[in-house]
């Protein structure tokens, strides 16, 4: 009795299983979705930008002549560091080259003129003349023309710079109690090397901070005769150092496919 009970439970299970299962929705098999790589950040392209910040100029005097006579050997009217800020804007072409390792890192060449609005003054008593003069060193504008060498990390691209740079310089020497003894001014050309990193925030735009030292050597001087100075010729050796934030524009597509 009980071997019958058990042979007819089996039974209607076996009928009732195919039944159940026909009820099941049917395994819907689907493709694995392909994997698709991020784009990466396109630094190719014409850019323009601003940018603003502040720097130091040292400045080292020595007369060589005084009233058309030479002074021998040169005498030494000590040093100050022009001190302030600048503002300006930069205008430039970048392109970028193939990828390495096919990561979306690559290096980036470019070339760019940068113009600044420049407002560095300093002074310091002459050490030849005493108490009686101070000399004033003020720059007006500085220029830099540059080539670029950078390597990209997607977004973020890390350079450096070298090239021509130029300042144009106005100076005094003015009677300690006030008053212009006699002035000077020109338009100086050197060399300049920096670098800089810069962080791509949003299709198009970018922002960085840079550094840039200026190699602008010696140069001689000469402060004409006035009503009421004598004509003399300086020796003027300048050194500048400046650090700016930049904000560009790249005119082109932010990023690229990666495949």
């Amino acid at each position: 009795m009980k071997k019958l009970f058990l042979a007819t439970v089996g039974l209607i299970a076996l009928s009732v299983a195919p039944a159940l299962a026909a009820d099941l929705p049917a395994k819907v098999y689907t493709k694995a979705p392909a994997i698709v790589p991020p784009p990466i950040y396109n630094w190719s392209g014409f850019y323009i930008g601003i940018n603003g910040g502040g720097g130091s100029s040292r400045e080292c005097w020595n007369l060589n002549t005084f009233a058309g006579v030479a002074v021998v050997p040169s005498a030494g009217e000590g040093c100050h560091n022009a001190t302030g800020g600048l503002v300006g804007g930069q205008i430039g072409y970048r392109w970028q080259s193939y990828n390495i390792g096919g990561a979306g890192n690559s290096i980036v060449f470019g070339v760019e003129a940068q113009g600044d609005w420049a407002d560095f003054k300093g002074s310091n008593t002459s050490t030849f003349f005493g108490p009686l003069l101070t000399n004033q060193t003020k720059i007006d504008a500085i220029g830099l023309f540059t080539g670029q060498v950078g390597y990209a990390f997607s977004n973020v691209l890390v350079y450096v710079k070298g090239g021509a740079a130029v300042t144009d310089n106005r100076y005094n020497s003015a009677f300690t109690g006030g008053g212009v003894f006699n002035s000077a001014s020109e338009t100086r050309w050197g060399g300049t090397v920096g670098a800089g990193i810069e962080f791509g925030f949003a299709p198009n735009w970018s922002v960085g901070v840079e550094y840039d030292h200026l190699f602008m050597g010696s140069n001689s001087v000469v402060f004409p005769q006035s009503a009421i100075a004598v004509t003399r010729t300086d020796t003027i050796k300048q050194d500048v150092d400046m650090g700016t934030v930049r904000i560009n524009y790249t005119f082109g597509g932010p990023v690229v496919a990666r495949y």
